[in-house]
Parts: C-alpha cells; sequence; structure tokens
C-alpha cells in the first residue's frame, strides 16, 4: 500500500495504527477525483484488515483540507461533482463501518468537503489555530460526504442550520463548545496529543469499539425496544471474545487488562 510521495494520499502504518494523509499542500488538500480514488483505494484495503487498530487521518502542509477542489468544478461541473462524492461516500461508509476507531487530527483550514470529512470520523482533535468553515453555501451547494447527516447529529438540529446556512468561519474553541472535536491542544503538540491518543485506543478492545461504533451510530433511528436488542446481542457477542475474558480475569485477579482486538 505504499505510495509515492508525490501521490494525494499518503499512507504510513505502526503497528496496529494506520495514518492516512492527504498530500495536496500546494492545493490545502483540497480533494479531487484523483484523491478521492486514492483515498478510497487505501480504505478498501483497510477494510478488510483484521489487525488494524487504529485510523489517523490528517493533511499534510499548511491545512487539513479546504474542500472540493473548485478548479476542478469549472466544467462539467454535475458530472465531476458526482465521481468525486461517489468515491467520498465509498470512504465514510468504509471508516463507519470499521471496528478500528478512526480519528481525525485537524489544523490549519478544515473546509467543506474536509469539514464533512472530519465529522464522519468517530474522535476528533484540533491545533488551537484551527479554522473551521462547512463553506457550501458560500459557493451556492449543498452538504455532501455526510456532512448534512453528521452535523445535527453532534451538535443539534439549531447550531447545524446556523454552522450550514450562515457558512461563518469559528475557531477551534468554538469548534469544541459546539461538540464537533473532541479536543483542542496547541499546533505545537497536535501530533503527539494524536499519538498518544491513537496508542491508547489501539491498546483497547478492538472488537469492542466496532460494536459500540455502530450501536451509537445506529441509535438514533431506532427505538427504544430496538436499540434494547442490539445492546443484548452486541453484549453477548462480546462476551464470547477473548478480549472480554482476559479482562474479566484480570479483574476479578486485580491486574490490568491486556487486549488483542480478537
Amino acid at each position: 500500500m505504499s505510495a509515492p510521495e508525490t501521490a494525494p494520499v499518503l499512507f504510513t502504518r505502526d503497528g496496529g495504527i494506520a495514518t492516512i494523509s492527504i498530500n495536496r499542500p500546494e492545493a490545502m488538500n483540497a480533494l479531487d477525483v484523483p484523491t478521492a480514488q486514492a483515498l478510497l483505494a487505501i480504505c478498501r484495503e483497510l477494510k478488510d484488515d483484521g489487525t488494524l487498530r487504529v485510523v489517523v487521518l490528517r493533511g499534510n502542509g499548511r491545512a487539513y483540507g479546504v474542500g472540493g477542489d473548485l478548479a476542478a468544478l469549472q466544467h462539467n461541473a454535475a458530472e465531476t461533482a458526482g465521481e468525486l462524492i461517489t468515491y467520498a461516500h465509498e470512504v465514510v461508509l468504509i471508516l463507519a463501518a470499521l471496528n478500528a476507531p478512526v480519528i481525525a487530527s485537524l489544523h490549519g483550514a478544515v473546509a467543506g468537503g474536509s469539514l464533512s470529512l472530519a465529522l464522519a470520523c468517530d474522535l476528533a482533535i484540533a491545533a488551537d489555530t484551527t479554522r473551521f468553515n462547512l463553506a457550501y453555501a458560500n459557493v451556492g451547494a449543498s452538504c455532501d460526504v455526510s456532512g448534512s447527516w453528521h452535523l445535527p447529529r453532534l451538535v443539534g438540529l439549531r447550531n447545524a442550520m446556523q454552522i450550514a446556512l450562515l457558512s461563518d468561519t469559528f475557531d477551534a474553541a468554538e469548534a469544541l463548545r459546539l461538540g464537533l472535536v473532541n479536543r483542542v491542544v496547541p499546533a505545537a503538540e497536535l501530533a503527539a496529543a494524536t499519538q498518544v491518543l491513537a496508542q491508547r485506543l489501539a491498546a483497547g478492545p478492538t472488537l469492542a469499539y466496532g460494536r459500540m461504533k455502530r450501536l451509537l451510530r445506529q441509535s438514533f433511528d431506532h427505538s427504544l425496544p430496538e436499540q434494547l436488542d442490539a445492546e443484548r446481542e452486541n453484549f453477548q457477542a462480546s462476551a464470547r471474545t477473548a478480549d472480554f475474558k482476559g479482562a474479566v480475569h484480570a479483574f476479578l485477579n486485580k491486574q490490568a487488562a491486556t487486549f488483542t482486538g480478537q
């Protein structure tokens, strides 16, 4: 899965931690069709990787990403956008279905489809200098890349309407207040803080993480009885795993649990 340093998306692996870096710094990591294709190719390989424990999604250069590449949409906009969105939407579905938690590591500008992609991640950590703007309304477009699905679930409908319709720029402190990110750190500490969080999750119960991700995501569409049935089914499945059995044994013997993701 290695790629040349000039590839639009770079991939590195450190044990169970996979890092995906959007690599168009000259274009502030704007998303065009080749970038979306490359990102999807990596995600397709990861979805069948049983050793995967955590995914970090980041951007190289001065920004996490400014959304869709408007220069690429000057001609045949609807057709080009349709192709780009098709690839990006499959990426969102794969990330949501992974057992491994997905961390968005955010800095610089986070706008448009890049912000939507960050919202699709399970956790988000941002540098204190990060600036956010959903931006679609500024170019006369509606949301894509799951922005309209994740945004109201994270911040509530009224706040989502304000963020989407006004398309104002806001800072990391406001993103934290709204619940768009989990943590804000000094810009110089972003890489280290992201790595600490990734290592903590990588040492956890991957299968249980996956079940928790799916339970939380589907809860908005389930009745209480349906969700209770799903909780029972998933807990019982978790109880059959080596991670659960080992953790129970460790707890009863006053030992630290060690999780293998099995």
